[in-house]
């Protein structure tokens, strides 16, 4: 148990030095940039997550459950193939999306959000693959390499843009810039160290069995991705539609501030995906289950501790982070920890069912949160601007929770149904050896 919650303080530090990144960033461009190209950011921000969702539907997922079961015994050769997918993958995204930013740029004429968009096509391969990287030490149970590359991450990415803000270069394509190549500088050295470090493999795999098994699993999962980027971010176009740029750039300074729970939340995720997936094959439904309500218990517990103390300082933190712009959005912080805390839960069930090898029920799930998101969020965007958008937002979330624990509840029971002396063994306590 000490090693895991060792490991688990080292990925807490991962993942807030790598994704804390994004957090500053947003926070300086919020400072310094007009409303109007902060909302070019938001958007451009959101693209990158939406690829970024995608990618870790088709690699990384899959990698979490299949290299800690299926391919441990051959994970040299099985990284050496996501790395020449991840090359597939990039290749597509440079095209699609630098194509996406020259036709908005001849449509509309507006450099703001072309930019933006082609700094998103220049950044995401180098980020997609740092993430891969650190994916990969994760698997292997391996946080303390991954956090090193973080922290290279973090201070190559504030140096390039310190350097642009004392030359008064700051943009939503240069901060994208930043990001891929501070990406780029981490995560080649960190990619080319882990290969050295593996060992042999002592089994044998194919590039086909490999694309089948991560196709069969991520074409729901790919599905469930992009449906869970619609609760959280559709909301930056709609609301760019009806009320103009600026506030989608309001609506982000609202969001930035659920990071630090989020980035918590999804660093013990990727830790406890390929320990829920050896708990589901040792101890097979009744295993997962019991994890799952821990892991959900912990994160509602973490974010609603946080969510306690920042709301009781929310407005003089407004004013020191963001220079005293935005202070008259600020009340709707409360419906944004609202929301945060419900996908916080989120992820105990969505883990759970992840490794159950049933992506289709956190499918299910996200679509019912994207289903409030468009049906109500919509309109309710339309008719109370970004107050609208804020509530609805905190409306699907809560959603997709009860849909996930309710979904996991139905294939614990059926699972039960078909390993009857697998669940006897299964509703004994985990042996706490098994978590080291």
């Amino acid at each position: 148990m000490g090693n895991f919650v060792f490991k688990g303080g080292l990925a807490i530090l991962d993942q807030g030095l790598a994704t804390g990144v994004n957090f500053v960033v947003s926070i300086v461009l919020a400072r310094y940039l007009s409303s109007e190209e902060y909302g070019a950011y938001a958007l451009g921000f959101a693209v990158l997550l939406l690829l970024g969702l995608l990618y870790q539907a088709l690699l990384l997922e899959p990698m979490g459950v299949f290299g800690a079961s299926a391919y441990r015994k051959s994970f040299r050769s099985y990284l050496r193939t996501i790395v020449s997918l991840h090359v597939s993958i990039s290749l597509v995204i440079v095209v699609l999306v630098g194509a996406a930013a020259g036709i908005e740029l001849k449509v509309t004429g507006q450099p703001t959000l072309a930019g933006a968009l082609f700094g998103v096509a220049v950044a995401a391969p180098p980020i997609l693959l740092f993430w891969m990287v650190k994916r990969a030490y994760y698997v292997q149970f391996a946080p303390g390499p991954s956090a090193v590359g973080a922290a290279s991450y973090c201070v190559l990415t504030f140096g390039i843009l310190a350097f642009a803000y004392v030359h008064h270069r700051l943009s939503p394509f240069i901060a994208f810039l930043s990001m891929g190549l501070g990406a780029f500088g981490a995560g080649i050295p960190l990619l080319l160290y882990f290969l050295r470090a593996l060992p042999p493999d002592t089994g044998s795999t194919t590039f086909s069995d490999i694309w089948q098994r991560h196709w069969r699993y991520g074409r729901w999962a790919v599905a469930s991705s992009a449906l869970a980027w619609v609760p959280l971010n559709i909301f930056y176009p709609v609301v760019s539609t009806f009320s103009g740029m600026s506030q989608a750039g309001e609506l982000k300074a609202l969001a930035n501030f659920s990071a630090p729970i989020g980035q918590a939340v999804a660093a013990l995720s990727t830790l406890l995906l390929p320990f829920a997936s050896r708990t589901q094959e040792r101890h097979g439904s009744a295993g997962g289950r019991t994890l799952s309500r821990w892991v959900g218990l912990l994160f509602i517990s973490a974010a609603v501790l946080y969510w306690s103390v920042f709301l009781g300082f929310r407005e003089p933190v407004f004013r020191i982070l963001y220079s005293g712009k935005y202070m008259e959005v600020a009340y709707l912080l409360p419906a944004i920890a609202l929301g945060s805390i419900f996908w916080s839960g989120f992820v105990g069930p969505a883990n759970a069912l992840r490794a159950m090898e049933s992506p289709a029920s956190v499918f299910v799930a996200v679509c019912c949160a994207s289903v409030v998101a468009v049906a109500v969020g919509i309109p309710a965007t339309w008719h109370w601007g970004l107050k609208g958008a804020v509530w609805s937002m905190a409306a699907a979330q809560g959603l997709g929770f009860v849909a996930a624990v309710i979904l996991l509840r139905r294939r614990g029971r059926r699972s039960s149904a078909v390993e009857p002396s697998r669940d006897m063994e299964a509703t004994q306590p985990i042996p706490t050896d098994s978590l080291s």
